[in-house]
């Protein structure tokens, strides 16, 4: 009651507290750089769930934070405060503000890396959060760190990303990317710069010049719907960018800032902090093809010798307060308390001993989060959706549950198929990052008189994996949401009998071509007419009434 409406709206989401379609009621989103979190951390996040969140839960987003929804509002501030004493912050995770810093959770144990990213990242995330110029941008601005050029942090389709380089001599640096972005204007970032240097402070220096160049865009803040640094560089071009970048190194406002990196590091020898040799190994014991599947799908070696990564599938991104304090302990226990989240809303375990596998399998299976498949055909990404986003037109997590339920009940076991990503959003914007899917759907609405379905508009052939960024092609259909599950069913069985020997997903849909897609749900897309025998359709994913379409304003771009 101090400010006006709209001063108070920028205030709280700049604390990360962000209005839902429900009134009174707030999402709280906690940025963990990098997705890095600690047993502590997990901890808190139990406690302050167990006390403020009615839900009972924590949600991993597909940007490496941990959201909390329906957080009455004058339980925000002491949620906050609960939290910062494990060292956790929800400070410029929503607003124009530099969001979370997101990366490839397994940097520093990949074969083949050219040097851990961590630390640079780090020192990143600490320079820019409460930095004066990113408090008030046109728009949001995302970063992502990648730690090789498999590219796990899908760099491409951030406003600003880093790749790993190392010259000639030996110096340490990154490609810059600027300029990516999905949504309704999806594109792919262009290279900035080839090589930047690191230890030298040189790529915070060109951050903060391309920052700084789009704060003074006030044409872009007419329209915060398209204000996003992709509408400059889509504008302009990277080449006079570029020009522009140059220019603004040359600037007085260089010599006043101090880019030291030094201070700023974040060092942190997780190998010496590692787990010893576990006193005595457990082995299968009559599960022996499940442990298999998992270690095929979950467990990956690292470059440290004796040492894995376990990802933990989260369905949904869900986590209860049992599961978070189950995590801690089993981190404590296993992984010498290292742990990050993943942009598929999954959780990586590091330096898991490779003899303490199966043990940390039983444990996660105890916490109902054993299961094998992540990052395949039955881990289903979605945002929220109509649970608790203003801008959801649908709820795109009951679809995710009746995707998963649907391919559960197919029992693939082909390896090819295994390989297909389903993502979902309940809107155009792409929280959920159905743009890069092998198979994408976006919520939207199909007019039935004065009645309403909720329906999704799908995509085929996007991709993020092995730094094969692309966004997927917009099927010429509009499925009623009920139908959806069924259109996935008849896509993998089309797959499966009409690919090539070897050919994957992408590979088959762009030699069939999208006509022959939407050929195979031409009759799932047909009109629904509204009676007694169809009133499923007219009701939406776990809901219990008819579908309206309540569209509020949203704040991401206030």
């Amino acid at each position: 009651g101090e400010f006006e409406e709209n001063e108070f709206i920028k205030f709280r989401l700049k604390q990360g507290v962000y209005g839902q379609r429900q009134p009174d009621v707030q999402m709280i989103r906690v940025k963990l750089p990098l997705g890095g979190v600690t047993p502590d951390q997990l901890d808190a996040f139990a406690d302050v769930v167990e006390k403020y969140v009615p839900l009972h839960k924590g949600h991993i987003t597909t940007r490496q934070n941990i959201q909390m929804h329906h957080v009455p509002l004058p339980d925000a501030a002491k949620l906050i405060r609960d939290i910062s004493e494990v060292g956790l912050s929800s400070r410029e995770g929503c607003g124009n503000t530099m969001r979370n810093v997101t990366g490839d959770p397994r940097a520093g144990t990949l074969p083949g890396e050219l040097f851990d990213i961590t630390p640079y990242a780090g020192a990143y995330v600490r320079y820019f959060v409460r930095h004066p110029t990113t408090q008030s941008m046109p728009r949001k601005f995302k970063t992502a760190f990648a730690a090789t050029d498999e590219d796990n942090a899908i760099t491409k389709i951030h406003d600003i990303a880093f790749l790993p380089r190392v010259s000639d001599d030996g110096v340490r640096g990154v490609e810059v990317l600027v300029g990516g972005g999905t949504s309704i204007m999806p594109r792919l970032a262009p290279t900035l710069y080839e090589f930047v240097e690191l230890d030298n402070g040189d790529f915070l220096k060109v951050t903060e010049a391309v920052v700084r160049i789009f704060d003074r865009q006030e044409w872009l803040r007419v329209n915060r719907a398209r204000a996003r640094i992709k509408v400059l560089i889509d504008k302009i071009g990277i080449d006079e960018f570029r020009e522009l970048v140059e220019e603004e190194l040359n600037g007085d406002w260089v010599s006043e800032r101090d880019f030291s990196i030094e201070p700023l590091l974040f060092e942190d020898d997780e190998q010496a902090n590692a787990p010893s040799d576990p006193t005595e190994a457990a082995t299968p014991n009559g599960d022996i093809k499940a442990f298999n599947h998992f270690l095929h799908t979950n467990v990956q070696s690292q470059r440290q010798q004796g040492f894995s990564t376990v990802e933990v599938k989260v369905t949904r991104g869900d986590l209860t307060p049992e599961q978070f304090r189950g995590l801690a302990s089993l981190m404590r226990e296993y992984t010498g308390g290292y742990a990050r989240t993943t942009v598929h809303q999954n959780l990586v375990l590091r330096w898991v001993r490779d003899e303490a596998v199966y043990q940390v399998w039983e444990r996660l299976r105890e916490l109902n989060l054993g299961d094998a498949g992540a990052d395949e055909i039955t881990d289903v990404v979605s945002c929220p959706g109509t649970d608790s986003c203003k801008l959801g037109i649908t709820s795109s997590m009951g679809l995710n549950e009746a995707i998963e339920d649907r391919i559960v009940q197919m029992k693939i076991d082909d390896e090819l198929t295994r390989r297909i990503h389903v993502k979902m959003s309940g809107c155009p914007n792409g929280c959920g990052q159905h743009h890069i899917a092998n198979i994408g759907f976006y919520g939207a609405s199909i007019k039935v008189g004065e009645h309403t379905i909720p329906a999704y508009i799908p995509h085929i052939g996007g991709a993020y994996e092995g730094g094969d960024v692309r966004y997927g092609q917009r099927l010429k259909s509009r499925l009623p949401a009920k139908r959806v599950p069924e259109a996935v069913e008849r896509w993998v069985h089309f797959y499966e009998s009409e690919r090539r020997d070897g050919e994957q997903f992408n590979e088959f849909a762009a030699r069939v071509g999208t006509t022959e897609f939407e050929a195979q749900i031409k009759d799932l897309a047909m009109p629904v007419e509204f009676s007694l025998e169809n009133m499923n359709y007219f009701i939406d994913w776990t809901k219990n009434s008819p579908f309206q379409v309540e569209r509020g304003e949203g704040e991401c771009a206030v």
